[in-house]
């Protein structure tokens, strides 16, 4: 499985075959401009079905506004979250809810990794 690495201002993106793994800086805000930027470069990744996977090691902010644009994004089959921070996990359950697509937050990472090739498997099929 082949990696791709791209480090933006805010964030780092690890690209894989069906799933990129972000981790945005500590203390960020992700607003409209900084998610235009993440959907354009991962656009640019996958033509194919993938999952975004969102590592919150760091602590920032997301403006839940930001979820039906990136619900648009067409190849885009899901979203996980991964934390093991309550405070995490109670602001993805806010976001979860302006989110159109399937959606889960995990407390560990090979969950989110296994969630991520099943759900892309299953859209296959």
């Amino acid at each position: 499985m082949k990696e791709t690495i791209v480090k933006l201002k805010f964030c780092t993106l690890s690209f894989f075959d069906n799933y990129v793994i972000s981790v945005i800086n500590e203390g960020e805000h992700i607003d409209y401009d900084l998610n235009k930027i993440l959907i354009k470069t991962i656009e640019t990744h996958y033509h194919t079905p993938f999952v975004y996977i969102t590592n919150r090691i760091n602590s920032y902010s997301v403006d839940p506004n930001i979820y039906p644009r990136t619900t648009e994004v067409k190849n885009l089959a899901g979203f996980a979250v991964v934390s093991r921070a309550h405070m995490a996990k109670v602001n993805a359950q806010i976001e979860q809810m302006f989110f159109g697509k399937p959606f889960e937050i995990f407390s560990e990472f090979d969950d989110a990794i296994k969630w991520a090739i099943d759900l892309i498997e299953k859209g296959q099929n």
